[in-house]
């Protein structure tokens, strides 16, 4: 079991930060500490329970990234091919060299739907395009096709969520299968996680989370602020143990070949002295080695981390609502 030491800190911040969703660690695929706190529907007084699922945002660009890997696998694609070769859409102002792996390490330098560095109010995008017709990656296009390069491909790191929105639209092309439907029959059931999807705002199914955000005084859900329905650049739906499930499947080369979840695991650009970035993961670093590998998302009423630590074989989830 974990350290009563270990334990007894999660639990004092857990109360004293007034968390409302799920801490889980397992470690060599044992749960040593969970706890489900808050509620997942206030209006209802209905409690998050271990099993209930919540919101991750950008914590599924991993699940992008893995795709695509599979995609590679396969022989329909290479991290090298160029988006203008794979894709057969037309972006008036998009530099020609750029590549799937610009694309999945956010170096590609394209224009973004909601730059993170220069923007804070996501749910002001929707005012011209409302949340409920952003259901397919097809409907961001508006935001960033017309838009000029920012950057040149491969010179510098700087996040961006409409790189995997056209990742989405690779992943859907050269498959056949609607990026959600894909995600769902290629990872999400060959790793056992029955209780994940990208299910609609308005139609949650049971034990799932909504997410909250404070406003003028009143708690009210997300279902405005956020895309009625999630896509590859983020907005799954996940349980914690589905979740644990599927670090397990990746690192036992379930989902793609070894080589290749070195290749999604392997770091790609530094982003700053302590992390670096893969595709569509995050790492840790200190003194030469990889303290953890971790995935992260946020939205309005989202905060999601999860990670692997590979020295203890642990794996942490944080799903809140």
């Amino acid at each position: 079991m974990m350290n009563d030491t270990i334990a007894g800190v999660l639990n004092e911040n857990i109360e004293k930060n007034s968390f409302s969703g799920v801490l889980s660690v397992y470690r060599d695929k044992h749960q040593v500490f969970e706890r489900a706190v808050g509620d997942r529907n206030k209006a209802e007084m209905l409690r998050n329970r271990i099993d209930t699922r919540f919101g991750i945002a950008s914590g599924c660009k991993i699940f992008t990234a893995i795709a695509i890997a599979q995609l590679v696998d396969r022989g329909k694609v290479t991290f090298q091919s160029k988006l203008i070769d794979v894709l057969p859409i037309e972006f008036d102002h998009f530099d020609e060299h750029i590549t799937i792996h610009h694309l999945l390490t956010h170096t590609s330098g394209i224009p973004d739907y909601f730059d993170e560095e220069t923007m804070d109010d996501f749910e002001a995008l929707w005012k011209e395009r409302p949340v409920y017709l952003m259901k397919n990656g097809e409907d961001f296009l508006p935001f960033f096709q017309k838009e000029k390069m920012k950057g040149k491909p491969g010179k510098a790191f700087q996040y961006n969520n409409a790189g995997f929105i056209l990742l989405g639209l690779v992943v859907e092309h050269l498959s056949g299968q609607r990026f959600t439907d894909y995600i769902q029959s290629s990872i999400f059931q060959p790793a056992g996680m029955m209780d994940s999807g990208y299910f609609s705002m308005d139609a949650l199914p049971f034990n799932t989370a909504y997410g909250y955000i404070q406003k003028e005084g009143e708690m009210r859900t997300n279902i405005f602020s956020v895309p009625i329905q999630g896509g590859a650049d983020g907005g799954a739906f996940v349980s914690a143990r589905d979740m644990h499930l599927f670090w397990d499947a990746l690192l036992q080369f379930k989902l793609i070949s070894k080589s290749m979840t070195e290749m999604v695991l392997h770091s790609h650009q530094t982003v700053n002295e302590t992390v670096d970035y893969g595709y569509g993961v995050w790492m840790k670093t200190s003194e030469n080695a990889f303290l953890k590998y971790y995935i992260m998302g946020y939205d309005p009423g989202v905060s999601f981390h999860s990670a692997y630590y590979p020295k203890f074989g642990t794996t942490l989830v944080v799903g809140s609502n």
